[in-house]
């Protein structure tokens, strides 16, 4: 049965970043005027514990740290946010994500990387002002989505990112599972210390990826099985798994065909919110992104999906 259009979440990934450099707050505000419902914040802490957003614990992709701080990059080449202070990193510019030469745009089709001089890394305090301004000048209540960042790599470098951010959003008004705001890590340790030992009753989620991918020392393969499924319902409240837990293709025809695991996931209780919708990198099967959105929709009953095109998934899902 098709669901309605406002059963099922837009979550802005990194903002519209099919259109704007990621985690801009240009990004963020183009992504709530396309009716977005959600917002999602990637959270690092700079050397002076002052909260970023930012997708990886690295500057070199999406900034010109390279040519503004160049005998700053660590041993392996790369240059970490936690190397930095929040003052330095407001000094560089942001531009569209680079590949692993440093030089050519991972989405040729997107905003001009190196262009864009006017954006900056926004903080986490600074976004949360920005939606709270915009849900009160516009009469909509948009909610936001942080995820937090490799907390075990965090610890290492001296920084308890959990604490920092539960306090933030706490003093932001964000507190309970009725208030607009999720919480969402790889981690599942630390999706666990959340919930039970920092005491967080905001909406949490259960990021899943691979095992090889090295977000974390979670086995993923375990947390997919529907008893790893009803361990993760004992502290969260919902799943994030990617597209590719969700789909596989026929292998007669090459048509989508369902894993079962959103239905193991919501047999467990939890909602589903899959990850990344792009109309320039469809899954097998699709022709469209939408296409794509209204088949995990109708034939899978998704909760919510994250899309860097969130103007498109709207239309997908009036459609």
């Amino acid at each position: 049965m098709k669901m309605a259009d406002n059963d099922v979440l837009i979550i802005a990934h990194r903002g519209a970043s099919g259109y704007l450099p990621e985690h801009t707050l240009e990004a963020k505000v183009l992504a709530y005027g396309m009716g977005a419902d959600y917002l999602e914040q990637d959270v690092i802490a700079t050397r002076d514990d002052q909260l970023v957003v930012l997708h990886d614990i690295y500057l070199d992709r999406v900034t010109n740290v390279a040519e503004k701080y160049p005998h700053r990059k660590r041993d392996d080449g790369r240059y970490y946010v936690r190397d930095f202070d929040l003052r330095e990193l407001k000094a560089l510019r942001v531009w569209e994500r680079r590949g692993d030469d440093g030089i050519s745009p991972v989405f040729p089709k997107r905003f001009p990387t190196g262009q864009g001089g006017a954006f900056r890394i926004p903080t986490m305090r600074e976004e949360i002002k920005l939606v709270q301004g915009l849900n009160k000048s516009t009469g909509r209540s948009v909610g936001i989505y942080v995820e937090i960042k490799r907390p075990a790599w965090h610890q290492a470098e001296g920084v308890d990112v959990s604490p920092l951010l539960l306090q933030l959003l706490d003093d932001s008004g964000y507190r309970t599972r009725d208030d607009l705001a999720y919480v969402q890590c790889f981690d599942a340790r630390e999706v666990r210390r959340i919930r039970h030992d920092l005491g967080c009753e905001l909406k949490i989620v259960q990021l899943l990826g691979e095992n090889d991918w090295g977000e974390s020392d979670t086995d993923y393969d375990q947390l997919k099985t529907p008893a790893g499924l009803r361990d993760v319902a004992a502290t969260a409240d919902g799943v994030g798994p990617w597209i590719g837990h969700l789909v596989k293709t026929a292998e007669i025809d090459g048509r989508p065909v369902s894993t079962g695991f959103v239905s193991a996931a919501h047999d467990a209780g939890l909602t589903v919110h899959p990850y990344t919708f792009r109309a320039d990198q469809l899954a097998p099967g699709f022709d469209s992104l939408q296409e794509m959105i209204q088949w995990f929709v109708d034939e899978l009953a998704i909760d919510g999906l994250f899309t860097d095109f969130p103007d498109l998934a709207r239309m997908a899902l009036r459609s």
